[in-house]
């Protein structure tokens, strides 16, 4: 069965910016980075889809392209920031400045139609950003919240498509392939 999330891709011409912004963190013990050249910001992650659904979720996807209204737009990722909170830090992230109402319409769109598919709502508040790294344990906690009152900034891009990707786990970290891209 493949792994399944929906994203808004990072072009890979910003991987250098991005993998900029992870530098003043490479010496910090417990974080795994995100490969820069797989950063993206995820709409909604669906898990383990039977591929016999894939259609359906695709076609699900470009009805919510659809319903979203949006069309190409202009995207800023800079400003940090870090999940669940700075008190517990299990996810260290760059942000978008711009682009984020049109990103959020997105991931509203996307989710409706695929809790009608019967896929689980998210248990969370959709916040756009991108991925930097993963505290995996506490020693490296106190530089994460030094380096999260920086602003560096990645980059502007155009976004002009959202992706269905399946990602496949494998021991060098997780492998992407696009099963589907609908353009805005």
């Amino acid at each position: 069965m493949p792994r399944l999330f929906v994203s808004v891709d990072l072009p890979d011409r910003l991987a250098d910016a991005f993998a900029a912004v992870q530098e003043p963190l490479a010496a910090v013990p417990g974080l795994r980075f995100t490969d820069p050249e797989q950063a993206h910001c995820t709409l909604t992650f669906l898990g383990d889809v039977d591929e016999s659904r894939v259609d359906d979720v695709a076609e699900a996807l470009d009805r919510a392209v659809g319903a979203a209204a949006v069309g190409p737009f202009d995207c800023e990722v800079g400003g940090l920031g870090a999940f669940p909170s700075p008190d517990y830090v299990r996810v260290v992230w760059v942000g978008v400045r711009e682009g984020s109402e049109e990103l959020t319409r997105l991931a509203e769109a996307v989710e409706r139609e695929t809790v009608e598919l019967g896929f689980d709502e998210a248990d969370h508040e959709f916040t756009p950003h991108l991925t930097l790294a993963r505290l995996n344990d506490a020693r490296g906690k106190r530089r994460v919240l030094e380096y999260l009152d920086e602003d560096p900034t990645v980059g502007r891009f155009e976004v002009r498509e959202v992706r269905l990707t399946e990602s496949t786990l494998t021991d060098g970290g997780p492998e992407y392939e696009p099963r589907a891209r609908l353009s805005l």
